[in-house]
């Protein structure tokens, strides 16, 4: 019975350079019979496939992979499913679990499972800088494909206010732009400007790019999907072009000498730590902090003949044990002694002082992130809207103009609900930005053939904003002409001779774009909005998490009785170099 389980052999390789894949994670993609994985992943442990069943697919397709991998395990077979860095740190692991919980899997009677460690791009991007997390580090990742924003500024504000040295994890992508710039801002609230910051892409492969900024100017450099971000805590400082964290060994002992201040058996002794907790005492979580310091200093004081106090090895003098001392002034001692010494300079002592109290607790303000369009059909914004879009966004917001006629509009504030309110009081369109259906219709050649507008308007009104699976664009044109370019979107409608064609799994973007497929004609007008909305919820519905519209298409092979055809394969030429 055991020798037919299957089992998933779940891999993190590391960086990718050969070296420093783990002996197990080879092994294990060696022994295995079928190995599924992202395109580049694939291609970077090639050398070490012997023949095994390859299933290699794009971005965003994590689902299908975990689906397809324990569909292959439940058959018998031993599968190995690979991932960059460490399967646990944003990597195959969890997904695979849940896909596996989904179809009440147990692991006394169900397909056996193993997780390989592997380095994680936080400790292959910090051997690259020097010692960046010597002391206490978190990663975040930046992408909110899957995590609100909301959830994951807050994370980025409790990591900065708490002086963890951050790794910052898909900082930015194609469309992923706002991202790392509000990061940068949430961080300067808390760290000087001269932070160090390290910025390594594709560790460990072929085209490994390594730089050192500061956090002021981090955004100046190349930033993408393959870079990750370290930023150094308050006491990280540059050395011969190292990133250096201290662990906090210069409090206790004396660096450049051999001879130490405190023998070994007084080290751990509490009056060598002040800073520490039992040092603190009870009173340590009261409000009023630096009261607290004060009392224990006081308390300290204690008479000569106190239990308390200690004897250095040639004195014959007790000396009381040391004053209590501010955490936040151990980390500026510590500064201190590397600047007397010439090690770092900067001006890091003035701007790294923990945040008053009173920033911790001020309220958070979000970026409100919204799009806005004069109309469906309407194309001309008024200068009254203009100003007033002007208005809102002020010195600290931003408009941005998109290919589709529309501006998105980001500003931070406090309360969203009256921009909105404001906004259409101007009579314009405002629709929220992400993963949505969004109707992009055509000018009807500047209002003049408005026959078919009421059923754009209709269309928008019915699926307009709402959430899908992926960002579905459905594109609507006014005529035969189909200039807007609406049987290349993802659903695409036309409208011709008094009726509509309807096109189904386009794909703007991409080497492997592709038109959208024909797959009605005139349908009638008083059934497309209709017909469309049922396709809405079809694919909104069962589609996976980030599948887009063409490839649920390809996928199920029938939608709403619209039956897939596959697309003819693009031949690619190499054209020869000669006479």
């Amino acid at each position: 019975m055991d020798e037919k389980r299957g089992k998933l052999l779940v891999i993190g390789f590391g960086p990718g350079a050969f070296e420093h894949i783990t002996e197990r994670a080879r092994n294990a993609i060696q022994e295995s019979e079928v190995v599924i994985g992202y395109n580049t992943y694939v291609d970077l442990i090639r050398e070490l496939l012997t023949g095994q069943e390859i299933v290699r697919t794009g971005m965003t397709e994590e689902v299908s992979r975990a689906q397809e991998a324990v569909r292959q395990a439940e058959m018998g077979k031993k599968v190995a499913v690979i991932s960059s860095g460490d399967a646990g740190v944003y990597g195959m692991a969890g997904l695979v679990y849940e896909v596996l919980i989904g179809k009440g899997w147990k692991s006394a009677d169900g397909v056996e499972i193993e997780i390989i460690p592997g380095i994680s791009a936080i400790n292959s991007c910090a051997s690259l800088l020097g010692a960046p997390v010597m002391h206490d580090a978190c990663t975040i990742s930046l992408s909110d494909h899957l995590t609100p924003w909301t959830v994951i500024a807050k994370r980025v504000e409790a990591a900065a206010s708490a002086d963890f040295v951050i790794a910052l994890y898909n900082p930015r992508s194609g469309r992923r732009t706002r991202q790392i710039v509000e990061s940068q801002r949430i961080l300067l609230k808390y760290r000087s400007p001269d932070t160090p910051v390290g910025l390594v892409k594709s560790a460990y492969r072929d085209r490994q790019q390594v730089e050192i900024t500061t956090l002021e100017r981090m955004l100046e450099h190349d930033i993408g999907m393959l870079t990750t971000v370290i930023i150094g805590n308050s006491t990280t400082f540059l050395y011969d072009g190292q990133m250096i964290t201290p662990r906090g060994y210069q409090r206790k002992y004396t660096l450049d000498s051999a001879e130490q201040r405190l023998r070994p058996h007084q080290r751990l002794q509490t009056e060598a730590e002040p800073w520490s907790l039992n040092a603190m005492g009870d009173g340590w979580e009261s409000e009023d902090e630096e009261a607290d310091f004060e009392e224990e200093a006081a308390a300290a004081e204690a008479p000569a003949d106190s239990p308390d106090a200690t004897l250095p090895e040639d004195s014959a003098q007790p000396v009381a044990p040391s004053k209590p001392v501010h955490p936040a002034e151990l980390a500026l001692e510590a500064l201190g002694m590397l600047e007397a010494k010439g090690v770092i300079s900067g001006g890091y002592l003035a701007s790294g002082a923990a945040p008053p109290s009173d920033t911790l607790r001020k309220k958070e303000t979000l970026i409100f992130e919204i799009g806005v369009a004069p109309g469906i059909a309407s194309k001309k914004f008024t200068a009254r809207q203009m100003t007033l879009l002007a208005q809102i966004a002020g010195e600290e917001g931003e408009l941005e103009y998109t290919p589709h006629h529309q501006i998105i509009l980001r500003v931070p504030t406090e309360d969203p609900e009256e921009i909105v309110t404001r906004l259409k009081g101007e009579k314009l369109l405002v629709f929220p930005i992400g993963d949505i259906a969004q109707v992009k219709a055509c000018d009807f050649c500047n209002l003049e053939k408005d026959e078919s507008i009421p059923v754009a308007e209709e269309l928008h009104h019915a699926i307009g904003g709402l959430k899908a699976p992926k960002e579905l664009k459905v594109g609507f044109n006014g005529c035969g002409m189909a200039c807007y370019g609406a049987a290349l979107e993802d659903i695409g409608i036309v409208f011709r001779r008094g009726a509509y064609d309807l096109f189904l799994g386009g794909k703007t973007i991409g080497r492997n774009a592709h038109p959208a497929q024909l797959v009605a004609e005139g349908i009638p007008g008083d059934r497309i909005v209709s017909t469309v909305e049922s396709i809405f919820r079809e694919y909104a519905e069962k589609g996976h998490p980030n599948e887009r519209f063409h490839k649920f298409f390809k996928r199920k092979g029938e939608v709403l009785g619209y039956k897939y055809r596959e697309q003819a394969q693009l031949v690619e030429v190499d054209p020869l170099c000669g006479d």
